[in-house]
């Protein structure tokens, strides 16, 4: 009888020597908002204080580079240099601003990081909001200064950039979340990490399984500041995750509501009924410059677009027509597909 007990209890020793899956999970703080990163099935050795200690140097190095908020960043030195001539820039630089471009292009031009005269013109920057609602004379005089293809001209083999206009300047908030989330994202692997996500204010990176081992769902909120209800739930692996809504940041005046997006043709906000979208892509960088473009767009011309570049995205509009359904949900055939498991 002993000698039958002995492999059994060989077995069950091995087992209990084996370390069990273990989750990280680490918070803090970064442009302007919070950072979270959750990781499943961690290494055995991955110490927490580790990878935030990592974590934190990359965020780091992306506000160095790209905030807007730092006089001392890369981007506010860049727009500080009213000179004519190229400007040497970081590859990291450069990379942004090619991504940023091809959204520019395939968006008809409503996504433009030299929107920040406009901007700010109407309150929504750093100055903080104005008294009035601005002139038709000073829109047109901040749109001179935009139009990003107008104004910056790149040169990759050099990498400088030239600001064609020298009073341009570069406003990253539409792309700059997407970008940190993901650095941390190429920090976390090299750290040895298979399954984790990433999120900045609310945009994300996720791979690989959940901490349920059933994949990362992610909830799509409804576009109602006070509700805080979940619209849709999305599962998200190997791709960035980000919305863009215009139900937080407005200002009303007279009766009338003022949202932080803008048309980029007429330096105005926004005035159709598409209150948020959300676009899946292959990277969070894309997927935040995207969501931006589509909202900027709404509903009827994004849809078009966003199906001609195989976007998943799924648009919800405010109803013109049903107090008991106040949204309109829409979506592409690409986003419906993920949302099928295809």
């Amino acid at each position: 009888m002993m000698k039958k007990l002995l492999p059994i209890l060989g077995i069950l020793i091995a087992c209990a020597c084996e370390p069990q899956p273990r989750t990280l999970s680490i918070q803090g703080e970064t442009m302007g908002t919070t950072y979270n990163v959750i990781a499943s099935d961690v290494p055995s050795g991955t110490q927490d204080a580790d990878v935030q200690s990592a974590v934190e140097a990359t965020l780091a190095e992306v506000n160095a580079a790209f905030s807007n908020w730092d006089p001392t960043s890369e981007v506010s030195v860049i727009n500080a240099n009213e000179s004519i001539g190229p400007i040497a820039i970081s590859s990291e630089m450069a990379e942004l601003l090619k991504v940023a471009d091809a959204v520019h292009q395939a968006s008809e031009g409503q996504f433009d990081l030299t929107l920040g005269p406009v901007i700010e013109l109407w309150g929504f920057g750093a100055p903080g909001p104005e008294a009035e609602i601005p002139s038709d004379e000073a829109i047109e005089e901040a749109l001179a200064l935009t139009g990003q293809r107008r104004v910056l001209r790149r040169d990759d083999e050099a990498r400088t950039l030239e600001k064609l206009a020298p009073k341009a300047q570069i406003y990253l908030a539409s792309i700059a979340k997407g970008s940190g989330i993901d650095a941390v994202a190429e920090t976390l692997r090299g750290q040895n990490l298979g399954n984790f996500m990433v999120e900045i204010g609310g945009d994300l990176f996720a791979v690989g399984e959940g901490t349920t081992g059933a994949g990362w769902r992610i909830g799509i909120e409804q576009p109602d500041a006070l509700s805080r209800k979940v619209e849709r739930i999305v599962a998200v692996s190997g791709l960035g995750m980000a919305t863009s809504g215009d139900y937080r940041n407005y200002f009303e005046q007279d009766g009338v509501r003022y949202s932080h997006i803008f048309n980029a043709k007429t330096g105005r906000p926004v005035t159709h009924k598409t209150a948020s979208v959300t676009v899946l892509a292959e990277n969070a960088a894309l997927a935040d410059a995207w969501a931006t473009a589509l909202l900027a767009l709404g509903s009827e011309p994004g849809l078009a677009i966003a199906e001609a570049e195989g976007l998943a995205a799924f648009f919800i509009d405010r109803s013109e027509t049903s107090d008991q359904n106040p949204f309109v949900l829409r979506q592409t055939s690409a986003f419906a597909a993920l949302e099928a498991g295809h």
